[in-house]
C-alpha cells in the first residue's frame, strides 16, 4: 500500500526584525528630568547667597517680601524665576540655570568617564554652576558653597584611591588644589584689588584637586583656559566700552568653564 505524498512545506517567511523597545527613548530622558527635578535647589541657591557682602542671606522677594525656599519652589525656583506675588525675577535670569544644569550632565553622559569619576565630578558641579551665577551677580563666592565643593571632592577622591590601592593620584591631586589656592591666594596678598580674590582661591582648590587627579599639567592647562577666556571677555568689553581698565570683572564664571574645558580633554 502506497503512502500518499506528504504537503508541500510551507514557504519560508524572514524573520521580522524585532521591534526596538519602546523605553529607550523614554531611559534617555532619565537624566534629564533628573538634573530639571533637582534645579530648583541650584536656584535656591544662587537666590539665596546672590546678596552683596555683609549682607544677610536672602529669604524671599526683594520687591514684595513673598517666602521662598524648597518647600515652596515654584514659580519663583522654576525655569521662569518670578516671584508668584508680584511677578518680580528672583535669582539667576530665567531657564540660564536650568541649561547650565543641563550642558554639564550632557558633557558627562557624552564622554562617559569612569563611574567613580563622574560622582566627583557631578559633586563639584553642583556647586560650581550656582557659583557661576553668584559671582556674575554680585563678585562674590560665598564659602557655604566653596568649602563643600573642596570637602566633597577630597573625600570622593580619597575614596577612589582606596578603592584602586594607589594613593598617588589622590596626593597629587590634594596638592595641586593647594597649589593653585595659594597661587590665587598669593596673588590677592601682593596686587590687592588687582588680584584674584579669597573667594576664586576657595574655588581653585577644589577645581585644583579635580584636575590634579589626572597629571600635573592639566591643573595648569585649566587656569591658562580660564585666563584666555577672561582675558578675551574683557577684551570684548573694552572695545565695546561697556567696562574701563580699573573694572572689576569676576573670575568664578571662567575658572569653572576652564576646569570644565580641560576636564574634556581627558574624559
Amino acid at each position: 500500500m502506497t503512502r500518499p505524498p506528504a504537503p508541500p512545506a510551507p514557504p519560508h517567511r524572514a524573520a521580522t526584525p524585532a521591534a526596538a523597545p519602546s523605553g529607550g527613548t523614554a531611559r534617555s530622558w532619565r537624566p534629564a528630568a533628573a538634573v530639571l527635578a533637582i534645579t530648583p535647589l541650584l536656584r535656591y541657591a544662587v537666590a539665596r547667597h546672590a546678596v552683596p557682602p555683609g549682607t544677610g542671606r536672602r529669604t524671599g522677594c526683594d520687591a514684595c517680601g513673598a517666602p521662598i525656599g524648597p518647600h515652596r519652589p515654584w514659580p519663583a525656583l522654576g525655569p521662569t524665576a518670578r516671584c508668584g506675588g508680584c511677578g518680580t525675577r528672583v535669582g539667576a535670569p530665567p531657564a540660564t540655570v536650568e541649561l547650565a544644569a543641563l550642558a554639564a550632565v550632557a558633557a558627562l553622559l557624552l564622554t562617559h568617564p569612569p563611574a567613580v569619576e563622574m560622582v566627583v565630578a557631578g559633586w563639584w558641579l553642583a556647586f560650581a554652576v550656582p557659583l557661576l551665577f553668584i559671582d556674575l551677580a554680585v563678585h562674590r563666592l560665598p564659602d557655604r558653597l566653596t568649602w563643600p565643593a573642596a570637602a566633597g571632592t577630597w573625600l570622593l577622591l580619597g575614596l577612589a584611591a582606596l578603592t584602586g590601592a594607589d594613593a598617588t593620584p589622590w596626593l597629587r591631586a590634594v596638592a595641586a588644589g593647594l597649589g593653585l589656592a595659594l597661587f590665587f591666594a598669593t596673588t590677592t596678598l601682593l596686587l590687592g584689588a588687582r588680584g584674584f580674590g579669597i573667594g576664586d582661591a576657595k574655588l581653585a582648590l577644589s577645581a585644583g584637586t579635580l584636575l590634579g587627579w589626572y597629571g600635573w599639567s592639566l591643573p595648569v592647562f585649566g587656569l591658562l583656559l580660564a585666563l584666555t577666556l577672561s582675558g578675551l571677555v574683557a577684551l570684548g568689553l573694552l572695545v565695546s566700552r561697556r567696562a574701563r581698565l580699573s573694572s572689576h570683572l569676576p573670575f568664578g564664571p571662567y575658572l569653572v568653564l576652564g576646569t570644565v574645558g580641560a576636564l574634556l580633554l581627558v574624559w
